[in-house]
């Protein structure tokens, strides 16, 4: 196995373990969204509860999803 074929591996790994803590809503809408490139980076822990981020590598742009599965663009949090 190569290095590549190892880190896309772990990469899959990590994204179906972040899948595991998004809801319906928000999974159906992640699928819809992973046919156009975009993909899920982490979930900010929030007072008021979880925040998945997702990544458009195209617009290299970031986007929360909201518990009822609606993607936010114009989230106003600042990403390092």
């Amino acid at each position: 196995m190569t290095i590549s074929t190892e880190r896309r591996n772990a990469e899959k790994e990590r994204s179906a373990a972040l899948k595991r803590q998004l809801n319906d809503a928000q999974l159906a809408t992640l699928n819809t969204l992973e046919r156009f490139g975009w993909e899920i980076k982490f979930i900010r822990r929030t007072a008021d509860g979880k925040l998945p981020v997702l990544f458009d590598p195209d617009s290299r742009k970031y986007a929360v999803l909201s518990d009822a599965g609606e993607l936010n663009e114009k989230h106003g949090i600042t990403f390092r």
